[in-house]
Formats: structure tokens, C-alpha cells, sequence
């Protein structure tokens, strides 16, 4: 029998290397899929139950390109909800926008799907987890100045659109809570006591499930509140 060529050989060897390899991912996905939790792991369905994990953002990125898909997760999360009126106004033209019933006050404010789930997820991993762990009460009321507003960025002509034009926007202005307490942007932000510490920890948690947020940190026209928003850019400030 002929001998097989170095050339064969050599091929034989790369061929059984990249067969190892391939079984050594294969292995290591199933371990993977098997001890992450799932909010870490980008092909497990998303839920409002999850904590925030390292998959949240790309799974709320593709939720948000899905108005079936946004309001099925909303519905699966409990979150009861109505529809928005859709509105063609040039660039104040409203679309895949729902209503909410919740603890935002005023109530039911309209806002895009997308905006609606980035809230309810913050609302429920968020807001709510440290107001136990900060205040040792519950979360009642989240008071806000509104969603829609059709005008340019800080109303100044000739400035881009704000999100706030497509309903894709909310301004925080501060939390309720059930002992009676109350926390604001304004008074609290930079407050050294568990108010301080609850508002910093909202606006620090707020960065994970929505596009852009900007508090007082930012500039002085949010000085009084948390600007959240679902912008396909991310800014944190």
C-alpha cells in the first residue's frame, strides 16, 4: 500500500483539529446554555420577569424593530395596555404607540411600544428593587411631565426633531412611595441620603433599558428631571 503523501497527511491533521475544535464549541454552547441565566444569553426569549442582563439591550434592539412582537412581550409581562391613535403631523406623526395602565402619573400618557417596554422593564427590575433595598418601602407612583410634545429639541427652531415629537420620550420628574415618602429630581438628585442614593440609582438603571437618558449630570435644562427615550443612539449622562 502506498504511502499517504505529507501533503495528505497534513491535510488529515487540519482536518481533525477543526472537528475537535467545532466539538470543543459545541460542548462549551451546551454548558453555557445550560449554567448563564437567560438574560445573559441572546437566544432565549426575552421577559419582563428577567433581571437586566448582558443579552437585554440586543433582545429589546429586535423587540423594538417588531410592533407584534413589542406588544406580545408587553402582554406575556402582564402589562395591560390600550392602543395609541396613530397621527400624521410631518414630523410630529405618531405610530406604534400604545397606552399603558400603570403607575405613571398622569396616567396612560401615549408612547411609542418600544418606550412603553424599556418603562415597564425599568419599573419592574429597577425602580422597584431599590426601592426596597434603599427606602425599605414600595414603589406607588412614578410622577412625570408627559410623552408627546410636537417641537425641536429644547423647542429652539431649526434644531432636529425630539423624541418627544414621536412620543418616544419621557421626562421623569420624581417617585411616590408607599410609606407617604417622596423623591425628586430636583430636590433629591444629588442628595446624600437614601432619596439621593434612589434617584441616582434610577437614573443609573434606566441607561440599561433605554436608548438615551439625561439627568441633571447632563445639562441644566434637566435639572429637574430624567429624560428617557428610545433613540437608536445610546448616551448615558
Amino acid at each position: 500500500m502506498k504511502p499517504a503523501s505529507p501533503h495528505v497527511l497534513a491535510l488529515a491533521s487540519a482536518v481533525g483539529v477543526a472537528l475537535d475544535l467545532l466539538l470543543a464549541g459545541l460542548l462549551l454552547l451546551l454548558l453555557v446554555d445550560r449554567l448563564a441565566p437567560p438574560q445573559d444569553l441572546p437566544w432565549t426569549p426575552f421577559s419582563l420577569d428577567q433581571p437586566i442582563g448582558l443579552a437585554t439591550v440586543g433582545k429589546l434592539a429586535r423587540i423594538a424593530a417588531d410592533p407584534a412582537a413589542c406588544r406580545a412581550a408587553l402582554r406575556d409581562g402582564g402589562v395591560r395596555f390600550v392602543e395609541g391613535r396613530a397621527q400624521e403631523r410631518g414630523y410630529c406623526s405618531t405610530r406604534d404607540t400604545v397606552r399603558i395602565d400603570g403607575d405613571l402619573a398622569p396616567a396612560a400618557p401615549v408612547m411609542t411600544c418600544p418606550l412603553a417596554l424599556g418603562y415597564a422593564l425599568w419599573d419592574r427590575q429597577v425602580l422597584r428593587p431599590a426601592a426596597r433595598q434603599l427606602l425599605r418601602t414600595d414603589l406607588a407612583r412614578v410622577d412625570h411631565y408627559g410623552t408627546y410634545a410636537c417641537r425641536p429639541i429644547y423647542g429652539r427652531p431649526g434644531e432636529r426633531p425630539s423624541q418627544h415629537a414621536r412620543a418616544n420620550a419621557l421626562d421623569v420628574a420624581g417617585f411616590r412611595f408607599a410609606d407617604g415618602r417622596r423623591a425628586t429630581v430636583a430636590a433629591d438628585f444629588r442628595g446624600r441620603d437614601d432619596r439621593g442614593r434612589f434617584v441616582r440609582a434610577a437614573r443609573d438603571g434606566a441607561c440599561r433599558t433605554f436608548g438615551a437618558v439625561l439627568s441633571p449630570d447632563y445639562n441644566a435644562a434637566h435639572a429637574d428631571h430624567l429624560h428617557l427615550d428610545q433613540s437608536p443612539y445610546r448616551l448615558c449622562r
